[in-house]
């Protein structure tokens, strides 16, 4: 435990840095709004190092087995500091947020065509939103969608690369995916292909049904104000890394299935080995 405890003090000073990164870049925080992201980060700094500095997880899945997580956090980062950086230009124009902005157009713009993610958040905003609003909300909305996207490229690749989940080294399935019952019944293998292939599924259509959701939120009487600009920028982050956090974990899971399989093959074929040398 003593030499996790490093890791996981620095994991759990990244996460505050995190949660506390849009308060720090724009302008107009209250004391009250302080006060509750200081009691926000306080709470995901806690549980990072409990969850990294124990003997076994409780929830954090692939904690042995980077870079899955590495991948998720930086592409958590990137989508919160760009987006941040993007509306601090709203109130402190310099020449970082004016690329920033200017990319987010680019590729708000690109992403921008019918009954695409993007248009579906825009459709979310209401009725007599302005029109600088729902370019703002546009750009933060298509930067975001490529950011997961990207992440989600990077990480194949660099499992392609790494040989990942083994590269060299052993694999705890029990460490590494505490959520699983590997005896809950039925081949674990097919079970984790099925998993996978749901994760995988639901990760790129999650995109097209949170717009839903929230305008369905909207009719009820419950909406999401998506006006404020911190508002904005963690919906839009969750919108967007939520989905390809999923796709990963199914791409994960559908690897870890694979290396069973591998191994049930050596295994097998070793045994089939010995058995005719003993003859």
């Amino acid at each position: 435990m003593q030499f996790r405890l490093p890791g996981a003090l620095v994991r759990a000073v990244l996460v505050v840095f995190l949660t506390i990164l849009p308060s720090v870049l724009l302008p107009g925080w209250t004391a009250q709004g302080l006060q509750i992201v200081a009691l926000v980060a306080f709470l995901a700094a806690v549980f990072t190092f409990v969850e990294y500095s124990s003997d076994s997880p409780s929830l954090v899945e692939f904690r042995d087995a980077p870079p899955f997580n590495r991948v998720r956090f930086c592409a958590l980062f990137a989508t919160v500091l760009s987006l941040s950086v993007i509306f601090r230009g709203e109130a402190a124009p310099s020449a970082v947020t004016a690329f920033f902005q200017s990319s987010g157009s680019q590729i708000g713009q690109v992403i921008d065509f019918p009954f695409s993610p993007s248009r579906l958040m825009i459709l979310t905003m209401p009725d007599g939103t302005g029109a600088r609003a729902l370019t703002m909300l546009r750009d933060a909305a298509g930067l975001s969608y490529l950011l997961s996207l990207l992440s989600i490229v990077w990480f194949v690749i660099l499992l392609r690369l790494q040989e990942w989940p083994r590269h060299g080294a052993g694999f705890n399935v029990w460490i590494n995916l505490p959520t699983f019952d590997p005896t809950a019944g039925g081949d674990v293998v097919k079970r984790l292909n099925r998993d996978g292939r749901v994760n995988i599924f639901l990760g790129f259509l999650l995109p097209f049904l949170v717009p839903l959701a929230i305008k369905l939120a909207a009719y009820l009487g419950a909406p999401i104000r998506l006006d404020d600009p911190q508002t904005l920028i963690w919906t839009v982050t969750a919108w967007a890394f939520l989905p390809a956090g999923i796709v990963m974990r199914g791409v994960a899971l559908s690897r870890v299935a694979r290396m069973i399989h591998l191994q049930r093959k050596k295994a097998s074929a070793n045994a089939g080995a010995k058995g005719v040398q003993s003859v």
